[in-house]
């Protein structure tokens, strides 16, 4: 049966056995697959073969039907090298063109039932720290330039190097620990075969000199640094992700601006001899705020000391509500800083009234939104984020920091921010589907987190927020959402009691009394008025 090929019809391919390797399937007018027409491309010696005796062409005194028969029984045995099963190929093993015989062989895991490990490659030997007498310090400090690949894994054994003796054992013991997928523990040592083989005494490995060639091949930067800052030899030299943060930040301000803002913003961040260091997202927060007003200055001066009064009323009153009331507070805060530090003669800020915090009347989520984002939820941990968020009103941060002792499944409790509260059968069914898949998709995982992901389940953190909000980004309905709309459903139950919310939710009192009022209003509304007419903001009387 004559075939054509789809990519080039001019070629016609037949199928049969090879005159090659004897496989059966498609072949070349020359009688070969296309495995053995590639083998013919690179290799040109032609004589009889050390093992089979047939004369055909030979990589290294081997046909390439020996060289598949070796590389199929060093999947069936233990270690690394070819050469050993080349020199024992006593029979041939027929299988199909285009097909690796040695892929079907199934390979064990660690921690599986009844093997240690992989069963082609035995665990490294127990290495220590190697045991340094004395240090040649270097002349010149050169950046490395390492190019993954370098050292092949299952070119035979390691390089003989006492460092990196002892990074494949701690590879390998954290593996065991973590219950690292084959996969990833193959690539970690593939990682460490290539930093650490020429690895000397006191020498220091650069982040800078591999982080951005491991990023763009998608390997595990953070078990390669964890491996190397046990060993002492990491020195992170990357920029910190707040400095490239703030230079983004800062981008087409006045240098004279410019140069107080980001010291106005290093305060915040580091702290001073007399004032600690803020909240991490605070100096983020402020800076977000001012950076519109900075703008519009920089247009017209060249540092803080020519901005007035006026020029910050001016800017205050194209903003409305809770976001003027944000702006001026970040702005009091730089402008107090520059004037303690002798940046301004005046603060310009000084009388002006911030206001107070207007809160809107919350509103129930409509049906057809619930509807919406329960539909959404298709992942194996969609359903138990919203039953969480909708039934037991659970943050997004909350959820992702639940671990698997929060979880009493005989007692029906569960326990969220340290506030345990009893399981309904919804959310307990729920919580029984995703253990079954937790338990299936990653039953070697080290990681305490109820909710963890392939990336994840070779750590011992928590997810990442994306993670948790992906499922229902776009939708009305988001977890926050939902997790409000639960608490507004019980002020409105029990008749906005604002003590029976703190008891249910475990929530401070301010919140409880904006939830109670934004429920007395709701309930004190005529029943044939629209919810839109309702008051649209209040004053919450103080805590």
């Amino acid at each position: 049966m004559t075939l054509r090929d789809g990519n080039n019809p001019a070629i016609a391919r037949t199928v049969t056995s090879c005159d090659s390797c004897l496989a059966w399937g498609l072949t070349y007018r020359q009688g070969v697959c296309a495995p053995c027409y590639s083998f013919a491309s690179r290799y040109k010696t032609t004589a009889h073969c050390t093992a089979c005796t047939r004369c055909k062409l030979l990589k290294a005194g081997y046909c390439r039907l020996c060289w598949t028969q070796a590389a199929l029984d060093r999947a069936t045995g233990h270690g690394r090298r070819l050469a050993p099963y080349l020199r024992e190929v006593r029979h041939q093993q027929l299988f199909l063109a285009g097909l690796n015989p040695s892929h079907a062989i199934p390979r064990a895991l660690p921690h599986d039932d009844g093997a240690k490990g992989d069963s082609s490659k035995a665990p490294p030997p127990a290495a220590i720290r190697p045991n340094v007498i004395w240090l040649q310090l270097p002349l010149l400090i050169v950046p490395r330039y390492y190019r993954y690949g370098r050292v092949n894994p299952n070119s035979g054994a390691a390089p003989e190097n006492p460092w990196l003796d002892w990074a494949l054992h701690l590879a390998h013991a954290m593996a065991e620990a973590r219950g690292f997928h084959l996969e990833v523990l193959r690539s970690l040592e593939r990682t460490l075969r290539m930093l650490l083989a020429e690895h000397r005494d006191g020498e220091l490995i650069r982040s800078s000199d591999f982080y951005d060639m491991l990023r763009e091949r998608n390997v595990s930067i953070t078990h390669t640094s964890e491996v190397l800052k046990r060993m002492g030899v990491l020195l992170d030299d990357r920029p910190a992700p707040f400095e490239k943060w703030l230079a983004n930040s800062l981008d087409r301000l006045d240098p004279g601006i410019r140069s107080e803002a980001e010291r106005w913003a290093r305060f915040l961040h580091d702290g001073g001899p007399r004032s600690r260091s803020r909240a991490p997202g605070t100096a983020k927060e402020y800076l977000r705020l001012a950076r519109p007003a900075l703008l519009e200055w920089s247009e017209h001066y060249s540092h803080l000391r020519q901005v007035t009064r006026e020029d910050i009323l001016a800017h205050a009153d194209t903003l409305h509500g809770n976001q003027r009331r944000n702006v001026l507070v970040s702005l009091r805060s730089l402008f107090a800083w520059a004037k303690k530090n002798g940046v301004i003669f005046r603060n310009p800020t000084s009388h002006i009234r911030v206001g107070t915090n207007l809160d809107t009347v919350l509103q129930p989520l409509p049906l057809k939104e619930i509807d919406r984002t329960i539909k959404a939820a298709t992942t194996p941990q969609g359903p138990l984020f919203v039953a969480l968020a909708a039934v037991h009103a659970a943050r997004s941060s909350q959820i992702r920091a639940l671990r698997l002792d929060d979880v009493d499944l005989p007692n029906r409790r569960l326990t969220i921010a340290e506030h345990t509260r009893p399981l309904d059968d919804f959310t307990h069914q729920i919580l029984l589907q995703w253990l079954d898949h937790r338990r299936q998709r990653w039953p070697n995982t080290a990681n305490k987190h109820l909710f963890i992901s392939a990336k994840t389940a070779n750590g011992l953190g928590p997810v990442s927020r994306p993670w948790t909000n992906n499922i229902l980004r776009g939708l009305t309905a988001t977890l926050e959402r939902l997790r409000i709309d639960r608490q507004l459903d019980e002020a409105l139950t029990h008749r906005a009691d604002p003590l029976h919310l703190t008891a249910v939710f475990d929530i401070s009192d301010t919140t409880a009394i904006r939830y109670a009022d934004s429920a007395r209003q709701l309930l004190e509304q005529p029943l044939e008025t629209h919810p839109s007419s309702s008051p649209q903001t209040q004053t919450l009387p103080p805590a």
